[in-house]
């Protein structure tokens, strides 16, 4: 396979700080490559060379010509555009903006700008072209094309930026957080299309199933060099500790070679023979091994928590509306000690009210709520991170507290709390405003841990955290003695942390389910089918026997099999409405002899489809 980029001893610093050196890589065709690193170690620096945006200070990258990039940052620019479908669609594009016009005209409702639209995309056989870009804005809810950019939420405007990424097709994708902002539906739309199209793709994600299930390779960047390992998350971590130990044992074996040398040197006078010279070369190279760092220290969260009642929190026929809207419809809930819960359902059908509600920060239309006495809540906000840019590290921890109670009894000062949060003593004394988003998030939930809550509130906690420390937080998570609450789209993060969830089904209706996320969504796919299988029957359309399936090893449905099987559950629905109201408007007649034919051809289509569909739907039902 041809190398879409390679990368030839490339170096970048950040002031005084280098980022990367000399480091070296190839990605090839058909390739899905993800890129591990510490926050502030120069991941999307990197990302932004690739794409173009930054240069390296020395060495090179080379595209492949025959290949187009496309980049989705973190922070995605989208303001120069006036429309979403400014941005969406490329006029360039003979396809892209037919489909535009059409659009737009079904929009509008006029009558004639469809007919022509319609013409175009038909002379330009378009249709496929116009269902696929329909599926992507439907599946990540892009806002109408007429709305303006300026109206979107910060979350939009990633959602948009995505969507006209996977629109434009470029055969090399770079992905700098892509899963934020989207639902846990949205990220499973997004790994299907990802592991089936057959694209090249490169991203940061601190998502470890999405980064499991569809990338093969990883490339890790740690203290300027970088690492490649081919396999998934559990084998990069398997290699990764036994690099660290295997470096930890040659640092050990450096530091008796140096202060054996060390004093050599001090005895020697200045060297004239060539062994002399040659041994006090051998002695930087020695000094240099035996002063690297092996690996940061092991994040540890020991903070002491503050002591929790016996009445908590209750929740009693809460009562929520927005105008019209329902956010919450009579929620009754009562918090036992040790509860984790995490929270779960679409964007905008009311997660972050709830929280809200819950702090006090905004008031209920009726119901109760009742506070314990002892409850100290802790609120890690989604987008409300506040430090203080003109204060220095340390300075923002030492105004909470010089020195932090630990729970065995003992205590830890400001600078050994950050040096445990992956702030070494050199990175301490620098300014809030000089830290990566990364960086900020992570010393914001420090300064929330400082105040020892016992009741955790954590909306989005993972999104730009890198895995090193996500792998702690969950650790202290777990033995967390107090109430936890976890809005979050990290599957994996859910499933490790709550063993309860309160899923909102929309127009204010919150349901409970009693265990982890994956055995919900497991439960809900089996509803799915069910609901499918009834419907098919209550249509006509299939007639089976309905038996057990029998378990076997030999039927278990292949990843690709999966994806086809999920894909036919949601297309069968869409087309057996289409059939619904094609017959119906034959029925009625009232139309041209033009489109009678028209419609009767695509009923007949229909009919084939469905029934082939349907067939292949009950062959793989059965695996």
């Amino acid at each position: 396979m041809p190398n879409i980029v390679s990368v030839e001893k490339m170096s970048k610093r950040y002031g005084d700080r280098i980022l990367f050196e000399d480091i070296v890589f190839g990605i090839e065709k058909g390739e899905k490559v993800a890129l591990i690193a510490q926050n502030g170690t120069g991941k999307t620096s990197l990302l932004n060379i690739l794409a173009g945006i930054e240069s390296p200070d020395t060495g090179g990258v080379a595209f492949n010509k025959d290949y187009r990039t496309g980049y989705l940052p973190q922070d995605p620019d989208v303001a120069k555009f006036h429309l979403v479908s400014d941005y969406i669609f490329n006029d360039q594009n003979p396809q892209q903006h037919v489909i535009k016009e059409y659009e737009l005209a079904i929009e509008h409702g006029d009558i004639n700008a469809i007919e022509k639209a319609t013409n175009a995309v038909d002379a330009l056989n378009a249709w496929d072209y116009e269902v696929r870009i329909k599926q992507i804005i439907t599946s990540f809810q892009v806002p109408g094309f007429e709305t303006e950019i300026k109206t979107l939420s910060g979350g939009q405007k990633k959602r948009l930026a995505l969507a006209a990424l996977l629109i434009d097709q470029p055969d090399f994708i770079i992905l700098d957080e892509p899963t934020n902002h989207l639902d846990l539906e949205m990220i499973e739309w997004l790994e299907n299309y990802l592991t089936q199209q057959n694209i090249t793709v490169l991203l940061v994600t601190h998502d470890r199933y999405f980064l499991d299930r569809v990338c093969n390779r990883i490339l890790e960047m740690d203290q300027t060099k970088l690492y490649q390992y081919d396999g998934d998350y559990e084998y990069f971590l398997e290699k990764k500790n036994e690099r660290m130990f295997n470096e930890s044992r040659e640092t050990d074996k450096a530091k008796n070679s140096y202060r054996t040398e060390l004093e050599w040197i001090r005895k020697m006078p200045k060297a004239r023979g060539t062994k002399s010279k040659s041994r006090i070369q051998a002695f930087d190279a020695i000094k240099e091994k035996a002063l690297r760092k092996t690996g940061y220290q092991e994040l540890k969260f020991d903070v002491k928590m503050n002591r929790i009642g016996g009445k908590i929190l209750e929740l009693k026929n809460i009562q929520k509306k927005y105008g019209d809207k329902n956010i919450i419809k009579g929620f009754d809930y009562t918090f036992k000690r040790g509860d984790k819960i995490g929270i779960v359902g679409k964007n905008g059908v009311g997660k972050s009210t709830f929280l809200n509600i819950i702090t006090g920060d905004e008031p209920i239309d009726s119901g109760k709520l009742n506070k314990g006495e002892t409850i100290i809540m802790g609120y890690f906000k989604q987008d409300n991170i506040k430090l203080p840019n003109d204060t220095r590290v340390i300075d923002a921890i030492k105004n909470i507290a010089d020195i932090i109670p630990t729970a065995n009894g003992g205590h830890i000062t400001a600078s050994q709390m950050l040096t445990a949060f992956h702030f070494p003593p050199d990175r301490q004394y620098t300014f809030v405003s000089k830290l990566s988003g990364g960086e900020k998030r992570r010393l914001y939930l420090l300064t929330l841990l400082m105040h020892n809550p016992n009741f955790l509130i954590l909306d989005e906690p993972t999104n730009d955290l890198d895995l090193l420390t996500l792998n702690a937080l969950e650790e202290f998570l777990q033995y967390f003695a107090g109430c936890l609450i976890i809005v979050s789209h990290d599957r994996y993060f859910l499933d490790k942390l709550v063993d309860q969830l309160f899923v909102f089904e929309g127009d204010g209706l919150i349901s409970i389910y009693n265990g982890t996320y994956s055995e919900y969504r497991e439960y809900t796919k089996l509803k799915e089918k069910e609901a499918l299988a009834a419907k098919k029957n209550n249509n006509n359309t299939i007639n089976v026997e309905t038996k057990a399936p029998e378990k076997s090893n030999k039927n278990k449905l292949t990843y690709k099999e999966k994806f086809e099987f999920e894909t036919l559950e949601k297309e069968l629905p869409q087309f057996e409405k289409e059939k619904q109201e094609l017959e119906e408007k034959l029925n009625l007649g009232s139309a041209n002899h033009e489109e009678l034919l028209q419609w009767g051809q695509r009923l007949e289509f229909l009919i084939g489809d469905i029934d082939n569909k349907s067939l292949r739907w009950l062959e793989l039902s059965e695996k």
